[in-house]
């Protein structure tokens, strides 16, 4: 690699895409290629070709995928399942035709078993059943590994998968009916602490009302900070890996609860918390075992709650494009 190197990053507008954009950048790459959805529809294969065949991008990193929590993949299952699929298929097939040097796919931890062993190997994928609620993403994702590992094994190329943990940060969806469970949580204790609920003879304060998240926040999770995952893409594009699959994450977890406790006291919300145990709580546990990118010489460097501070903060730089929720 060298800073005029053609690096070609799809979904450069999302908060993974954003991130990775922002550290290249900041290590002194200057040829960024990066389209819209409405300048390039990556679901549509001929678009795809056309794009490659004209942009000759040398290196290829996927963080384009349609995403969303328990809820979203509840009400779209084909949507999540199909859209993946050929947004990553055509990303695949067209580096391959373009002979494309290096081709990074960013997946997600729900590709292995629900109950697999803890932490979570590399080598457990495909060993057992997936998480339901997220099953048809987990499937699109999955195929998206096999397709980089066949590309390797038969032809010889750098292509290699990174599987973040649950990731957080600048840009990421705080709508509540899409989001996931951590930008979720900042959402509804900022928009609780800014609220009033009023009475036959006052109002009070809506900081000491209380807040309903799902599930019974016992399941276990972990978190990188995106800025961390952006840095671990560059690691992975400056360096050669032996393998086509590595863990990135933290290597560490903690409850729903506490990160809710976590989250609440950060923002700033004194109320109650009250757990909707009749909401699905997903996978009891998910912590990476990170040891692979470790032992290839990259960790993570950001404390979850110097994240979730840096979240907050340029969440509130941006809260007036967020509409208000009602308590």
């Amino acid at each position: 690699m060298n800073a005029s190197t053609r690096i070609y990053i799809a979904g450069h507008r999302g908060m993974v895409g954003s991130a990775i954009w922002r550290a290249l950048e900041a290590n002194g790459y200057t040829h960024l290629i990066g389209r819209t959805s409405s300048e390039l529809d990556l679901r549509n294969q001929a678009e795809v070709q056309h794009f490659f065949e004209q942009e000759k991008p040398e290196v290829v990193i996927d963080a384009a995928a349609r995403v969303g929590g328990i809820l979203a993949n509840h009400e779209f299952p084909y949507q999540f399942l199909m859209e993946n699929m050929q947004i990553q298929n055509n990303l695949i097939e067209a580096a391959l035709k373009a002979d494309v040097s290096k081709f990074i796919f960013l997946g997600s931890s729900c590709i292995y078993p629900k109950l697999a062993p803890q932490p979570l190997k590399e080598d457990y994928l495909l060993t057992g059943p997936l998480e339901p609620t997220n099953e048809w993403y987990a499937v699109a994702k999955i195929t998206g590994v096999k397709a980089c590992e066949a590309i390797r094994k038969q032809f010889g190329k750098d292509y290699i998968s990174l599987m973040p943990t649950n990731l957080y940060g600048p840009y990421d969806n705080f709508d509540l009916k899409t989001s996931h469970v951590l930008p979720a949580m900042i959402r509804k204790f900022h928009d609780a602490c800014r609220s009033t609920v009023s009475s036959d003879q006052f109002a009070v304060a809506a900081e000491h009302l209380p807040v309903t998240l799902w599930g019974s926040g016992m399941p276990m999770r972990e978190f990188l900070y995106v800025e961390d995952l952006a840095e671990a893409v560059v690691f992975a594009l400056e360096n050669t890996f032996q393998d086509n699959l590595y863990n990135v994450g933290t290597g560490e977890d903690l409850t729903i609860r506490e990160l809710a406790e976590m989250i609440q006291k950060i923002v700033g919300h004194t109320g109650e918390i009250i757990w909707d145990s009749t909401k699905p709580d997903g996978t009891p546990r998910k912590l990476m075992d990170v040891s692979k990118m470790t032992q290839a010489g990259w960790k993570a460097k950001t404390s979850l709650e110097e994240g979730i501070r840096k979240t907050y903060e340029w969440f509130l730089q941006h809260q007036d494009s967020f509409k208000e929720v009602k308590i």
